[in-house]
């Protein structure tokens, strides 16, 4: 009898395959969070509502033009009525007037200035009318006359007291101006300034002695700038003429 041998059963068993990453991807453990993706750019809107309200500003109205007349209009009508010629002609005529104006004020400060001279010995004169002076330097300009403008530097102060109660000599004062037989006068100037001013000329200096009759009298008065000028004073000042010129109208 023979005897069969078997091979034992097959048994097959699923088999389990363990899947190999490469080291390029690799699957991160399972616990582990995928990382937040960057915040997006917020971006900001302005609504209309908040937009600052817009300024309209209304074109100013153009400035009123002035004409002012002047004597190019004579050029002018004689230019319509005889021709370029005669236009030519009047506007050469004002250039003339005008440099030769210029003209003469040169020549009169250059006499001024040579004629003018320092007095080496001062003596005092004495006038009629009780005002003494000392002439200091002797103008080379044109003598005032009724009516013209001096301009001049005038230093004065109160005789024995040495109070000064006005001064253009001093700092960037300017000097006063006196239109000759005008009342009232610049503070500080009186009767006696202006009579002794008529005898001198333009770039003289004098010292000038004012009886009180002469100056603010039997009253005084208060100039306002802290220093009054008491009754029967005698004044002294120091007087500069610096131009003579005819008064503007």
């Amino acid at each position: 009898m023979a005897t069969s041998f078997s091979s034992p059963p097959f048994l097959s068993y699923p088999l389990t395959r363990t899947p190999r990453f490469s080291s390029s991807s690799q699957t991160p453990p399972p616990n582990s969070q995928p990382p937040n993706p960057p915040p997006s750019p917020k971006l900001t809107t302005t609504s209309s509502e908040q937009q600052p309200p817009v300024t309209v500003r209304e074109p100013k109205p153009p400035k009123p033009t002035t004409t002012v007349e002047t004597t190019d209009w004579i050029a002018s009508s004689l230019t319509r009525r005889f021709g370029l010629g005669a236009g030519l002609a009047w506007a050469a005529f004002l250039a003339v007037g005008v440099i030769s104006e210029q003209i003469k004020t040169r020549i009169e400060v250059s006499e001024q200035e040579a004629n003018t001279r320092d007095v080496e010995k001062q003596e005092e004169v004495v006038l009629p009318n009780g005002i003494r002076y000392y002439e200091l330097r002797i103008g080379g300009g044109a003598s005032p006359r009724n009516g013209d403008l001096v301009v001049l530097d005038l230093k004065g102060k109160i005789e024995g007291r040495g109070e000064v109660f006005v001064d253009t000599f001093d700092g960037d004062k300017k000097p006063l101006a006196l239109v000759m037989g005008s009342r009232p006068y610049t503070k500080g100037m009186c009767e006696g300034i202006e009579y002794i001013v008529r005898s001198m000329k333009a770039g003289g200096k004098r010292r000038v002695i004012v009886p009180p009759n002469l100056g603010f009298g039997e009253k005084g008065t208060d100039l306002g700038t802290g220093v009054q000028i008491p009754p029967f004073a005698t004044l002294e000042y120091i007087v500069e003429v610096d131009k003579v010129s005819i008064a503007p109208a």
